[in-house]
């Protein structure tokens, strides 16, 4: 299996745009996490994903992995100027993601931010050293909601809780625009982290009516089986990192990474369409 085949509407939509009969939606920016932990075969790793609620109005029924829209308060320039950030500088980050410091700063802290929402697990620590070994208590539960609701900032979060933002426990991965033709449009940061030893997942999101962790490389053949629905970014995204040894492989790569966002196209692929592939996924999508 080369490519997903998209489905007619989809291509319907696309002819609509390339006709000019539609203006494409502002796109939003976003950061989704891919969560790893080794997996229990002792090679590669497994990831976390959400399968989101069929109701939703965007990638509904499909799983997806932690992450969501950037908030305008993960601009905060506070957090950074009261310590309450670790690792990469916003400068090494702006280079990684390929943006300017105030959108690193903010990308890095949805990172963050989402992935305790919609997880439970926060990589995060009382200093650059540490990180918090259980945030399964009714006290960390009630932050969580309290972040997923906006009643609080990550920023007032962090400070109130003594912690910093162990943004080196990050690695910047890939970056994906949305297609023209979709009426919803996310410039998403896909970043990469290990789930932080002593801390567990939990099913809290609101979002989602199920969670599990896979072996990254069963979840793609799960797609190509149709047992569950994926976006072509998570299921290539899924591709590439099982063909790592383990999660520290993966982050090990991602230190050397500088996104480079793509925006999939509709193409002809024999009698389907398909939406077009970033050229270093060739080889990989050539083995399937």
């Amino acid at each position: 299996m080369e490519r997903l085949p998209l489905p007619e509407a989809l291509v319907a939509q696309a002819r609509s745009y390339a006709a000019g009969d539609a203006t494409p939606a502002e796109p939003r920016d976003a950061a989704t996490v891919v969560l790893l932990r080794p997996s229990a075969s002792g090679r590669g790793s497994d990831v976390y994903l959400l399968r989101r609620q069929t109701s939703m109005a965007f990638a509904g029924g499909m799983c997806v992995f932690p992450g969501g829209g950037v908030d305008p308060r993960d601009f905060d320039d506070e957090l950074v100027g009261r310590g309450l950030w670790a690792g990469p500088s916003p400068a090494e980050w702006a280079f990684r993601l390929d943006c300017d410091e105030p959108r690193a700063v903010a990308l890095v802290c949805a990172a963050v931010r989402e992935t305790f929402e919609e997880s439970g697990v926060l990589l995060a620590g009382a200093g650059a050293d540490s990180v918090v070994a259980d945030t399964t208590g009714d006290d960390w539960e009630a932050d969580r909601v309290a972040l997923e609701t906006r009643e609080v900032s990550m920023t007032a979060f962090l400070e109130r809780r003594s912690l910093v933002l162990r943004t080196d426990l990050l690695g910047a991965w890939s970056g994906w625009l949305t297609p023209v033709f979709e009426p919803r449009r996310y410039r998403t940061w896909f970043f990469v982290a290990r789930l932080p030893e002593g801390q567990v997942t939990r099913d809290v999101s609101s979002e989602s009516s199920s969670v599990m962790w896979v072996p990254a490389l069963d979840a793609v053949e799960q797609v190509e089986r149709e047992d569950i629905l994926m976006l072509p970014p998570t299921w290539l995204t899924c591709l590439e990192v099982g063909q790592q040894a383990d999660p520290d492989a993966v982050l090990a790569q991602a230190r050397e990474r500088r996104v480079e966002m793509f925006t999939p196209e509709v193409v002809a692929d024999g009698d389907e369409f398909v939406l077009s592939t970033p050229p270093a996924y060739a080889a990989l999508m050539a083995q399937r």
